[in-house]
């Protein structure tokens, strides 16, 4: 492990202050405590040189002693596996948690200083998009500092591939999947809550390993891009004209343009010429449509 945080500070340089150590791909605070302490040992004398230290665990696992033990050792940020705030859903997935388990620990972390953050998953075994909206609600009435979003997705050799070769688990479509992420960006978005992941990061084993069509490598870019088709078309059928002008803020032209400039090529298939703007007041998921005729 030292060797690797020397490699980061190296290729870091002067932005390893503004990066965390971080512990993911599993519950940091329910393996063997002996290993737990190990690792933050390990950590423990690169700490004035990153932000601090930022580690994923399960609800369940959250305690007064493990959050003052954490605490001594620098960890700065924890993020709960919450996954649903749905009983029901949580009991189908075999959680082994509940949603006042995330409550409550949610509710310890933040009293003792850290950063939190909420994990939620989408599509699981047992839920609908209604289900995943309330998970969402719930998140935001907690209000954590960031969350991470995650579809389901199912990989071979596990139960839920077994459901679903059964046909008794069918997953969100790709396109039910990306209407519902995109709500869950702007509820998010409008709560001020960082969601700092959307979607599994890509890995040849993960493609390689997993069942259906419920991976995708750019699905955040496909859910913004589906905001602004939705707010494009509408603002387009309230103006009623098919020359338009479309303000947006610099950073958010490939979003409004969709993947691939997949948003573009269907408007301009449904008849309608566009021309871009650029506005910095507008937020990143704004824009502003205008009758090209009345502008000219």
């Amino acid at each position: 492990m030292a060797q690797t945080l020397e490699q980061a500070l190296l290729h870091l340089g002067g932005r390893a202050g503004n990066t965390e150590i971080a512990f993911f791909g599993g519950s940091f605070t329910a393996i063997d405590r002996s290993y737990m302490l190990s690792l933050l040992e390990a950590a423990k004398p690169y700490l004035s040189r990153f932000h601090g230290i930022r580690l994923s665990t399960r609800p369940d696992y959250i305690d007064e002693e493990v959050l003052a033990l954490l605490k001594a050792y620098g960890v700065t940020a924890i993020e709960l596996g919450a996954q649903s705030m749905d009983n029901s859903v949580l009991e189908l997935n075999q959680r082994g948690h509940t949603a006042e388990d995330v409550i409550n620990a949610a509710r310890l972390i933040r009293s003792h200083g850290f950063s939190l953050g909420l994990q939620m998953m989408t599509g699981l075994y047992g839920a609908a998009p209604e289900t995943d909206i309330a998970t969402a609600e719930q998140f935001i009435a907690i209000h954590p500092d960031t969350v991470r979003v995650y579809p389901t997705v199912i990989m071979r050799g596990t139960e839920l591939a077994t459901l679903y070769q059964n046909g008794d688990f069918v997953p969100y479509t790709p396109e039910q999947s990306v209407e519902l992420c995109a709500k869950l960006i702007l509820m998010f978005a409008k709560a001020d809550i960082t969601i700092i992941r959307l979607g599994l990061h890509y890995s040849d084993s993960l493609v390689r390993n997993s069942l259906g069509d419920n991976y995708h490598p750019a699905f955040k870019e496909l859910c913004e891009g589906k905001i602004f088709d939705d707010r494009f078309l509408a603002a387009a059928k309230a103006v009623g004209s098919r020359r338009l002008v479309v303000t947006v803020h610099p950073k958010s032209l490939s979003k409004l343009l969709g993947q691939r400039k997949c948003n573009l090529k269907k408007w301009q298939e449904m008849g309608y010429e566009v021309a871009v703007q650029f506005d910095e007041s507008l937020n990143k998921y704004e824009l502003g449509v205008w009758d090209a005729t009345e502008i000219s």
